[in-house]
């Protein structure tokens, strides 16, 4: 029996999650977004100096289909293609809207029958950075150690009424705002000044992957040449 404490930060106290509510351009669409450390739920929960709450939740894996995007048979353009597929924005270049037709048409995954997705959280950093790697402007190896500035966490998406019906609510923190709104201020901040010091002025290697390279050589999931540029 595998049972995990989940976190989910709101401006309020939330014992009993709706399945079937959620913002549908959300990164993974509609569901409930958690996470697996209280301090990253506190800064969710304060989008605002007002402040919120850090509910706390227990959930028993042990009968649900888990998808973990950080598995090795997915790669990062797994979580892109998602990502694009449900968040809303400017598609300023043809490269820009081609890729994003070419990632969800072959790197999208199928998350029909998955109770619970585990993945990257797509914070406004993070989504420049995304959107930087669609326009062509960074290599799929820049936009992989881009992911890991700032320390913005993982997140854990209940999708199904069975994910919900296995989430049993323990109890709420309050998170004050005046701190933990710094914090996720803070965290943002630091995940940007990276990626602008360290990665989107570094010279490319030659083995660099860009959007264009994976359109021109039709390149699909499980493409050896994309592990290797990961790795």
């Amino acid at each position: 029996m595998s049972v995990i404490t989940l976190y989910h930060g709101s401006t309020k106290i939330v014992e009993y999650p709706e399945y079937g509510r959620g913002n549908r351009r959300n990164d993974y669409g509609p569901g409930f977004y958690c996470t697996k450390e209280i301090e990253l739920a506190k800064e969710w929960a304060c989008s605002t100096k007002t402040g919120g709450y850090a509910n706390i939740y227990s959930m028993l894996l042990s009968e649900l289909r888990v998808l973990h995007l950080d598995a090795p048979q997915y790669g990062i353009l797994n979580w892109l293609a998602l990502l694009v597929n449900n968040r809303i924005f400017s598609l300023d270049t043809p490269i820009m809207a081609e890729g994003k037709e070419y990632l969800t048409t072959y790197f999208l995954p199928d998350i029909s029958d998955v109770d619970v997705i585990e993945g990257y959280r797509a914070d406004d950093s993070y989504f420049t950075f995304a959107t930087d790697f669609l326009s062509n402007a960074i290599s799929l190896s820049q936009l992989t150690r881009a992911m890991r500035l700032g320390k913005l966490g993982m997140q854990v998406v209940l999708k199904s009424q069975r994910a919900f019906a296995a989430l049993r609510f323990i109890r709420s923190e309050p998170a004050d705002g005046e701190i933990y709104f710094s914090k996720r201020t803070d965290r943002d901040k630091e995940a940007r000044n990276e990626y602008l010091n360290q990665e989107r002025g570094s010279a490319h290697r030659r083995e660099d992957i860009f959007m264009l390279d994976v359109l021109r050589e039709e390149m699909k999931h499980g493409d050896a040449r994309l592990q290797g540029n990961i790795s």
